[in-house]
């Protein structure tokens, strides 16, 4: 069983997500908090697997509950869920460590799977954010000199993923099967340890997780 602590300031989303989750029955509201302060002191006694956080909320925001929740030896899993699809915010909950990131108008099939993924370890990111945010990721993260250890079909693949284009997508373009493409974009990512040089939460290695977690 999952236990799940909501954190939103509005008791009818509370609610709400508390009777949509549970529908699934391996997962149970242990807990609901109102804000932050209220869910930093019930967190404690609750010990949920999985926190739902909300960004917006009166006395302690999102952003301040998760610098809070960072500071401690070990907490839960937090997966945030917000109305903000603006990618500045995104990316500030990747650089801040958060295990998802799905928006508010997300079905509830997408979002007890989000729950499944950041409990199993995972990293789930709104599939529709995910083409927004490669051209910024892949700029901040990759410099020069490892851009110049890559194939030009490498080069060439990751160029399209920066456009915007899916896995399948790309895979037509290039006539090309979709698992050449997966196995070209693991090698790129796998390339001098691009992942293990950067930091554990960078937000280029979390879009390559929810890639393939989302079998683009």
């Amino acid at each position: 069983m999952i236990s799940v602590m909501i954190v939103d300031d509005h008791k009818m989303v509370r609610e709400g997500l508390t009777k949509l989750i549970e529908l699934d029955g391996e997962i149970k509201v242990v807990e609901e908090a109102t804000d932050g302060l209220d869910c930093i002191h019930k967190l404690r006694k609750a010990k949920p697997d999985v926190i739902l956080l909300d960004l917006n909320m009166p006395d302690m925001d999102g952003i301040e509950t998760l610098k809070t929740l960072n500071r401690k030896k070990s907490r839960p899993k937090v997966l945030v869920l917000t109305v903000h699809n603006e990618i500045e915010y995104l990316m500030k909950m990747l650089d801040m460590g958060v295990d998802g990131y799905i928006l508010k108008d997300s079905s509830s099939r997408e979002l007890i799977r989000a729950i499944r993924f950041v409990y199993e370890g995972d990293r789930f990111i709104q599939p529709g954010l995910i083409p927004l945010l490669n051209s910024k990721l892949i700029a901040k993260d990759i410099d020069r000199e490892k851009l110049d250890t890559l194939t030009n079909r490498e080069l060439e693949i990751l160029k399209l993923v920066a456009l915007g284009h899916f896995n399948k997508d790309i895979a037509s373009i290039l006539s090309i099967t979709e698992r050449t493409v997966k196995n070209h974009l693991t090698s790129v990512f796998q390339k001098r340890d691009i992942c293990t040089e950067f930091s554990q939460h960078s937000p280029l290695c979390l879009l390559h997780s929810a890639q393939i977690s989302h079998k683009l």
